[in-house]
């Protein structure tokens, strides 16, 4: 089974693909999930090989705190990072509650996400 760096979860598609271009340049690999039940689908199937996932919140289908409780649920390893542009504190407070790695807003710089993977790797 293929190992996956990062899963990028997010429905704004030009912003996931350039995310995706962007640290696959810096050597590693990524898959893009456009939507939470595809994100789920992915999850179920591949669920110990990704090392981390980028979460956003506003899902076409699913809330993304939805989508971080049914992950967790599956895998409570995997170090989940919210991602997102419209999150609010009670958002934040939620997603601590759930497991959640981090929170972060939107935009992420990727020397910023290489670091985190790094430290991820490293534990």
């Amino acid at each position: 089974m293929k190992h996956i760096d990062i899963l990028i979860i997010d429905d704004e598609k030009k912003f996931a693909v350039m995310l995706a271009k962007r640290i696959e340049l810096r050597g590693c690999s990524c898959e893009i999930c456009y939507d939470g039940q595809t994100a789920l689908d992915w999850i179920e199937k591949h669920t110990n090989s990704v090392t981390l996932i980028l979460l956003d919140l506003q899902l076409p289908d699913i809330y993304g705190t939805r989508v971080l409780s049914m992950i967790k649920i599956m895998n409570p390893t995997i170090p989940i990072i919210i991602l997102t542009g419209h999150g609010t504190e009670k958002d934040r407070q939620q997603c601590d509650k759930l497991g959640a790695y981090m929170f972060i807003h939107k935009p992420l710089s990727i020397d910023q996400l290489m670091t985190i993977l790094e430290q991820i790797k490293e534990t």
